[in-house]
């Protein structure tokens, strides 16, 4: 297969997805790497006439990487995620009130364009989460205790907010330890780590196990927004189980044979989905998995089907 990688310059030598690509290089299939942000695309004849079988996104929210995706889908070639489904989520506001329109519990989210706004919240809501509509990584995640902190909150150390937009969330209480959950074409792995709301918190980042209904939120985050690889951030809250965030291509950190799996996906992906059987490659990756290596739930699409 021939494919097309897009990282941008905060991931140029990130694990994921460089060691995807290692492997998918391994595994003899030709790779391109296309940098958004440092290279200049000629979008009217490259991006169809390279001939790539698909176009695999890894990069920051906001960044340019997205619009050349979205451009290699709206020619017909096959993108992992589908871009669609990559925008939903890139979007936080957007993907919260998809995710509630499904029924996927999600805390109550306001959207607001200015700081001086969120000043407008009921104090019932508080304390409140807030974040970048379009932020990645826990970049500039705050928590903001009352009403009266939020002006100091806005701008700590003089920084500025930018022009996107914000969304706050109010606090769900939890433990500290945040729960990530990770999807890799059907197969599902339940790891946990320390909040970044909780720094004097420490936890040893570890695979654990996967409860039922947290599994039964993670595929209906897939199949409501239509991605196939991707993470989702769970709190055990006093009320249950609820999605705080959605990450389309994420780390992958603490999945075993990560790289493998990845890439296997990938190429099953790549196919187009009615001639979608265990991809070239699969065979090495599975001398490399152990035979009960994750939680398939059903209703989770199948690397067979």
């Amino acid at each position: 297969m021939k494919l097309c990688f897009l990282v941008e310059e905060q991931y140029r030598y990130d694990g994921m997805p460089q060691d995807v690509i290692g492997q998918l290089t391994a595994w003899g299939h030709q790779v391109d790497i296309l940098r958004p942000g440092r290279s200049l695309v000629r979008m009217t004849e490259e991006i169809q006439a390279a001939g790539h079988d698909a176009w695999i996104l890894k990069t920051v929210s906001g960044g340019p990487g997205l619009s050349l995706l979205e451009a290699a889908s709206a020619v017909g070639l096959t993108t992992v995620n589908e871009a669609g489904a990559i925008r939903g989520v890139r979007d936080k506001a957007l993907a919260a009130a998809i995710a509630r329109s499904r029924g996927i519990p999600v805390p109550v989210t306001y959207a607001a364009a200015r700081w001086e706004e969120l000043a407008d919240i009921p104090e019932a809501d508080f304390p409140l989460v807030v974040k970048p509509a379009e932020g990645s990584s826990g970049r500039a995640v705050r928590l903001v205790a009352t009403p009266d902190r939020l002006s100091a909150a806005g701008t700590p150390n003089g920084e500025t907010t930018g022009d996107g937009m914000l969304i706050a969330q109010p606090y769900v209480p939890n433990s500290g330890t945040d729960l990530k959950v990770y999807c890799i074409d059907g197969e599902l792995f339940a790891t946990e780590r320390s909040s970044p709301l909780h720094p004097g918190r420490t936890v040893r980042e570890r695979r654990v196990p996967l409860p039922r209904e947290v599994a039964r939120i993670t595929t209906d985050i897939g199949a409501a927004f239509g991605l196939d690889l991707f993470g989702v951030d769970i709190l055990l809250g006093p009320d249950g189980p609820i999605a705080v965030d959605i990450n389309d291509f994420p780390s992958f950190r603490q999945v075993p044979d990560a790289a493998a799996r990845v890439s296997s996906a990938i190429l099953h992906l790549a196919r187009p989905r009615t001639a979608r059987t265990r991809p070239v490659g699969a065979r090495a990756a599975s001398a490399l998995i152990p035979a009960q290596p994750a939680a398939r739930v059903e209703g989770a699409p199948s690397r067979t089907g």
